[in-house]
């Protein structure tokens, strides 16, 4: 007897993805429009007229927001001539000759350097030790902790006018007038991003850490493997406030930098003010100092957002 052949089923065609159309697209957004509208009360859907005048308030918030701006850049490009309210803000002409004689002054290079040097150290070190500290007061144990945070968190009740003299009058004891690290260390010890990161990294569970200590890791390990990679978001948050901080930064610049070659950005532009240099040229200053910071919002643009949304979750 010969065995009857077994039938084998042909494997279903692939079948080519479905294109929607305009009109199953606009469906679709009328049905997303609609599911949300129904986790919203009746009462407190906005109605038509409210619609129209929350974008026209939004629309002239933008605008006031965005006015001065606008008014920087433009009046940088215009030519050394008197200013006129608001024939001056017509963007023609322009020239680039405030930015040629802002960079090619012996002083503004220098000046930028300074701001950098100031804004980028001082980031990676208040991040560092805000870091650690954070670790330290939320997840180790060991007496006086609870007093010791406290204690430390009151100093944001303290104006920063007070401790200034008494900080300067010990940095120059030191030697540190006129150099970076005097400009630098007395700033690192921030207490908000000791509480920030403190209240981040308590909300982490204690299981990731008993986990890593059963494997063998220490406590630089864990904070180096486990808890770094978990404050990214925090951390892109922070630096950015940081940043803007000491880039913006003006009364320790120009207490501790006595010198012209110690100046920042914001100390330099202030003492052109007093030079009576053209105010496109003071203008000009101010859009090269504002370029770093909005190319630093950026780059941390989406860990900003993560971190934003992390800190409210947690509380």
């Amino acid at each position: 007897m010969t065995a009857a052949p077994v039938e084998t089923e042909a494997p279903p065609a692939e079948k080519a993805p479905v294109v929607p159309d305009r009109a199953s697209r606009r469906t679709a957004r009328r049905l997303r429009k609609l599911s949300e509208q129904d986790t919203v009360p009746y009462g407190m859907r906005p109605t038509r007229a409210g619609r129209i005048g929350r974008a026209a308030l939004l629309t002239v918030a933008a605008i006031v927001t965005v006015f001065p701006f606008y008014a920087m850049v433009v009046l940088s490009l215009k030519p050394s001539a008197a200013v006129e309210f608001p024939g001056s803000l017509v963007p023609w002409p322009l020239t680039g000759e405030a930015y040629d004689t802002v960079m090619s002054a012996q002083d503004v290079p220098r000046w930028l350097v300074n701001t950098l040097v100031y804004s980028v150290v001082s980031v990676v070190g208040v991040l560092l030790l805000a870091s650690l500290a954070g670790y330290a007061f939320a997840k180790k144990r060991f007496p006086g902790r609870e007093t010791m945070f406290w204690s430390f968190l009151s100093m944001v009740m303290v104006p920063y006018h007070v401790t200034m003299i008494p900080t300067f009058a010990m940095i120059a004891k030191l030697g540190g007038v006129d150099t970076y690290w005097g400009l630098i260390v007395p700033t690192l010890a921030n207490a908000q991003a000791v509480f920030l990161m403190r209240q981040f990294i308590q909300g982490l569970p204690d299981e990731l850490f008993e986990a890593a200590r059963l494997d063998g890791c220490n406590e630089w390990q864990i904070f180096y493997r486990i808890v770094l990679p978990l404050l990214k978001p925090i951390l892109a948050t922070l630096g950015v406030f940081v940043f803007l901080w000491h880039w913006n930064d003006f009364l320790w610049p120009l207490v501790i930098g006595q010198s012209t070659d110690m100046r920042t950005l914001t100390v330099g532009i202030a003492s052109l003010q007093q030079q009576n240099v053209p105010l496109n040229v003071v203008l000009s200053g101010s859009v090269i100092a504002f370029v770093p910071i909005f190319a630093a919002y950026m780059v941390g643009q989406r860990y900003f957002t993560e971190g934003v949304t992390a800190s409210g979750i947690k509380g």
